[in-house]
């Protein structure tokens, strides 16, 4: 009985990698650098892609969960996957769980991620002041 490996196509070339899909490690940055960066992301481009193998996985998981929790990200999909790796110390062929999660951009995010505008902060110095003639 024989059984295939599926590898899964690599649709990205190091010259042309998508803009908006980070690639987590769980050993070459903190855990809030990924946060920060998929926030600059989302704002960027209205959505972001995680990306992960094997022990990472953990990181882009809490990453996501980060993001939705504070109310500025949606999930939209998540794929899971293993896909076929040279393992460099032996030299055969091993299997790596893979996550891929898409997330958008949610309505809440414009107001939560920038500073209110000229208008606003008018607006509420305008109520300051009001307040202070009250109190005089």
């Amino acid at each position: 009985m024989t059984t295939e490996t599926a590898i899964a196509p690599v649709l990205t070339s190091p010259e042309h990698p998508k803009k908006n899909r980070i690639q987590v490690s769980n050993t070459k940055k903190p855990l809030f650098f990924y946060v920060n960066l998929a926030k600059r992301y989302i704002q960027q481009h209205d959505e972001v892609e995680l990306s992960a193998l094997g022990m990472a996985i953990t990181t882009v998981v809490t990453v996501a969960e980060i993001l939705k929790n504070n109310g500025l990200a949606v999930e939209k999909k998540v794929v899971t996957s293993t896909i076929g790796m040279k393992d460099e110390t032996r030299g055969r062929l091993i299997q790596k769980a893979r996550i891929e999660i898409v997330l958008g951009k949610t309505e809440k995010y414009a107001s939560m991620a920038t500073p209110p505008s000229a208008q606003a902060r008018e607006k509420e110095a305008g109520v300051a002041n009001k307040e202070e003639k009250k109190q005089d």
